[in-house]
């Protein structure tokens, strides 16, 4: 058989299963952030957190279980939260985290793998994916807004610094709301739609028996799972029950599947692109890739 098949009818169904599944999540943080723009004071996100720069990336790490967010709207949001005063660190934590740390993934994980060691593998992804959070936040704090962020994007984050706070009637504000999370979610949804229809082509199109022989290799199983991961563009709340089906392979490889790609995948390198310059998107995809991956392969030691 050949390495790559093309099917309309295939594609279709799987750019409309992982479009489907992603674009309620994308909305519901486009609407979330039309509400921080609005009613959110700025600089109020600095009064809750810590003020040692590694206290606020752990705390920022960890805000996922109090808020939780699919990977696909959390974007829009740490976009709003900037510019209400959340450090760039703590925005870059909460955005790896909160799509791994969040009580929805929690269950769908111990659901996924009941009789393959729940409790082990969900505690190990929750771990691992606060650890990387952490890691990739910390390495972010030294680099300056305009450094990470569009041109556009940045001017947009620093300029509500300037202004003065909002104020009307409610039915104003709400409609102001409103019309922020529309261009939030029509600016991020351009990039979504396009990673959605990659996903979908590779998806459907690699023959997977060419993906099997991989399994017999740690190094090789867990870096292939990863990028599977990304082809996938699978969401944090269902990846788990793909995850589990992969019998062939080792713990620390499907660990690795399930903490990378709610960080990175296909449909997520575009919705960056609407927020992060290229060059910092294509930093962090590259330097989360070598770090999941070397700390999954390391968890060998305890017989994963």
């Amino acid at each position: 058989m050949s390495f790559f098949r093309f099917s309309l009818p295939d594609f279709a169904f799987a750019f409309l299963s992982i479009l489907l599944e992603g674009v309620p999540f994308l909305l519901l943080g486009a609407l979330l952030s039309g509400v921080i723009e609005e009613f959110l004071p700025a600089r109020t996100m600095l009064r809750f957190l810590p003020r040692n720069a590694f206290l606020g990336i752990a705390t920022s790490a960890g805000l996922g279980l109090i808020f939780p967010m699919c990977e696909c709207g959390v974007v829009p949001v740490i976009r709003r939260l900037l510019s209400k005063g959340l450090p760039l660190s703590n925005a870059i934590a909460y955005m790896l985290a909160s799509p791994i740390v969040n009580p929805v993934v929690i269950l769908s994980t111990l659901a996924a793998f009941s009789g393959q060691s729940a409790v082990e593998m969900t505690g190990l992804r929750l771990g691992v994916g606060y650890l990387v959070a952490i890691i990739a936040a910390g390495a972010v704090h030294q680099m300056s807004i305009r450094s990470v962020l569009r041109d556009d994007v940045a001017a947009k984050v620093l300029q509500p610094a300037l202004e003065g706070e909002r104020s009307g009637p409610m039915l104003v504000r709400m409609a102001r709301a409103v019309r922020v999370s529309v261009s939030d979610f029509l600016d991020v949804m351009v990039y979504f739609v396009f990673g959605v229809a990659i996903s979908a082509c590779f998806s459907t199109g690699v023959n997977q028996e060419y993906i099997l022989p991989l399994a017999l290799n740690d190094w090789l199983a867990t870096f292939s799972l990863m990028g599977l991961a990304v082809i996938l563009s699978l969401c944090s709340t269902s990846d788990a029950f793909i995850a589990a089906t992969f019998t062939t392979f080792p713990m620390v490889a499907k660990l690795a599947f399930l903490v990378f790609g709610p960080m990175v995948d296909l449909k997520l390198l575009f919705i960056y692109s609407a927020v992060f310059k290229k060059r910092f998107v294509l930093g962090l995809a590259v330097g989360l890739f070598v770090l999941v991956g070397l700390i999954c392969v390391r968890l060998t030691v305890v017989h994963l």
